[in-house]
């Protein structure tokens, strides 16, 4: 046991038997601790394969609000005798390891570092239940109690969410209640507790909520007006169409008729999906398609014809980790190149890229208005780290939302134009004025093509006419990088020469890292990338910096390719910090790249300074 007891600052692992209804259990357990007015934050960790493989299920407690992945396992409960000696491998020295002691435990799952628990969950369940799918269910239950106890959790909490979770089936209630005073008594009868790693009600949570990010992006693209959703089903994405359904089946309904104000279309494929979304948003609704890296991949030939003949999409690519199937069911952010660039030939596409739930929310809103106005696919870059798990959130903002269509053409504007051009530059801002097809009833049309065409939209392989069309594109990408949000800086002022960059939900490490580092001594200054194309406030950051670490969770350091491409930075000043074992990047991770980076490339770096 530790001298003192470790408050709110722990990890426990749950090692279940995919499609056991461990999940539903689980999550209970988050929750309550986030009831507890403690910052929490679960991670589901599942297989892509069929029902029976291992899963697990990794809740981090942190009042410091340090909400990343963190290495080691304070509490592992396992009752999985398949991953059950990996289980016992990483639990850290002095951490607990409960089991399941129905029956006793093999030699080699023996450590002498480690305190072991041991619940004969078989036995209490086939004592009290004698229908297999109850033993196996109430399982769950019953170890949720048993850990109420160790860790001091409020077991009034727990029975609350069980209420709720079974509103309108008040039968299943009382059932439940007795599976937790089951693990809990057991606790109670045999081991002395709580354990040092325990929990004390706090009240940092404030207004904030626990959200997943698919759900969130649902949400903003109803706030963002979204009355088409186009897609074909691929892991991690699905649940985004999946929410946006419920959503829109509440909110998208006439409320005289009765009648949806929405559809739903499943595709046949990717690419046939994105073609949808690209006719819908020509035609003045807002569409949009959720998928991952492979569809992204099968969705490059319609990208580039939104790109090139400039009609608005909306794209949500909740990524995971590649290529080809690689591993459907773990995180990575490695589709930034195949995002930035999407299609063949000169091509560039905006990307927003969220960190939590409410800016999930936000930018998916902000996406097509963002579209309309630019008149250009707009990719927001999840992955499934933020999108398939819970995350401590602050609130969605839902205001009356005036949308912004951009350059659209009236009919009583149509009436004073003697000749309409779609791609004519009269601005001077690249951004030309399009139409929606029947604003008008002789003024107006025009034929969109994905191949070379003058400012009158006529088709022409003048090599004059395309490059003229081609400058003009890159005058609106100029224009876009007013429109995009800008990073976000963590100092008011710049404090060290060194810097560091990241992006997405490396986001909570990073920090936690910067925070450990400044301990030691080693000052960083941070800013976390929203956008591409890239803004002033990047390029000043990079500047006023003699080195910068870019972290991220790829293998080939991909947004540093694409901000030494973009911004032709010396590629020397750009340090890879990366992870890419499908697992979210912990800030120990971090802190041990940036030192061993610092001490190996010190004389490289002051050769440089100086040369």
């Amino acid at each position: 046991m530790l001298p003192h007891p470790i408050i709110n600052d722990f990890v426990i692992r749950f090692a279940n038997v995919n499609g056991t209804g461990s999940a539903s259990a689980n999550n209970m357990f988050a929750k309550a601790i986030f009831r507890m007015g403690i910052p929490v934050t679960p991670k589901n960790i599942f297989p892509s394969n069929i029902q029976g493989l291992p899963t697990w299920y990794e809740v981090r407690v942190n009042e410091k609000f340090y909400l990343g992945r963190r290495e080691g396992i304070d509490i592992m409960l396992s009752v999985n005798p398949q991953s059950m000696l990996q289980d016992i491998k990483d639990v850290k020295p002095g951490g607990y390891f409960i089991y399941d002691n129905s029956k006793p435990l093999h030699k080699e799952y023996i450590r002498e570092d480690i305190h072991y628990i041991g619940i004969p969950l078989t036995e209490i369940t086939t004592k009290e239940y004698s229908d297999p799918r109850q033993r196996m269910l109430f399982k769950n239950i019953i170890y949720v109690g048993a850990l109420s106890a160790l860790i001091d959790m409020e077991m009034s909490v727990l029975q609350a969410l069980v209420e709720e979770q079974f509103k309108g089936k008040e039968k299943l209630i009382a059932p439940n209640h007795h599976a937790l005073d089951l693990g809990s008594q057991f606790i109670k009868n045999n081991y002395k507790y709580p354990l040092e790693f325990r929990l004390e009600r706090r009240n940092l949570l404030q207004n904030k909520i626990l959200f997943e990010g698919n759900a969130a992006c649902a949400l903003g693209a109803i706030y963002g007006g979204a009355t088409v959703a186009a897609w074909y089903p691929i892991t991690p994405s699905t649940s985004v169409v999946d929410a946006f359904s419920d959503y829109a089946s509440e909110l998208r309904v006439d409320e005289k008729t009765g009648a949806n104000n929405y559809a739903i279309v499943q595709a046949e494929d990717e690419l046939a999906a994105m073609g949808m979304v690209i006719g819908a948003m020509w035609n003045g609704a807002r569409a949009f398609t959720a998928t991952s890296g492979p569809g992204v991949s099968l969705m490059q030939e319609f990208l580039g014809l939104a790109y090139f003949a400039e009609i608005p999409a909306v794209l949500i690519d909740v990524q995971r980790t590649g290529p080809s199937t690689g591993m459907p069911t773990r995180t990575q952010q490695s589709d930034i190149l195949i995002s930035a660039y999407a299609s063949h030939g000169d091509t560039k596409q905006v990307l927003l890229i969220p960190n939590a739930p409410d800016e999930c929310f936000e930018f998916s809103a902000l996406s097509f208005d963002l579209a309309e106005q630019l008149q250009t696919p707009v990719i927001i870059l999840s992955d499934l780290d933020l999108g398939m798990n819970d995350h401590v959130s602050n609130p969605m903002k839902w205001n009356d939302r005036k949308y912004k269509r951009g350059k659209v053409l009236t009919k009583d504007q149509l009436d004073k134009i003697q000749r309409y051009g779609r791609y004519l530059d009269t601005d001077g801002d690249g951004i030309a004025y399009r139409t929606i097809p029947g604003t008008h009833p002789t003024k107006g049309s025009f034929f969109t093509r994905g191949s070379s065409r003058d400012e009158y939209a006529i088709y022409t392989e003048d090599g004059n006419a395309y490059k003229r069309n081609m400058d003009r594109l890159s005058k609106k990408w100029e224009t876009i990088k007013t429109y995009v949000p800008k990073p976000e800086l963590f100092q008011k002022e710049n404090q060290s020469k060194f810097g560091m960059v990241f992006f997405g939900t490396s986001h909570y490490s990073a920090l936690e890292a910067k925070d450990y580092l400044n301990a030691d001594g080693i000052s960083l200054d941070a800013m976390r990338i929203r956008s591409f194309p890239f803004t002033k406030e990047v390029v000043d950051f990079i500047e006023s910096h003699e080195f910068i670490f870019v972290v991220e969770q790829n293998r080939d350091a991909q947004m540093r390719t694409l901000l030494i491409n973009e911004l032709e930075i010396n590629p020397k000043k750009l340090i890879r910090i990366l992870n890419y074992d499908g697992m979210p990047i912990t800030a120990e991770h971090i802190k041990r790249e940036i030192k061993q980076s610092l001490n190996v490339d010190h004389l490289q770096m002051a050769e440089m300074q100086h040369g």
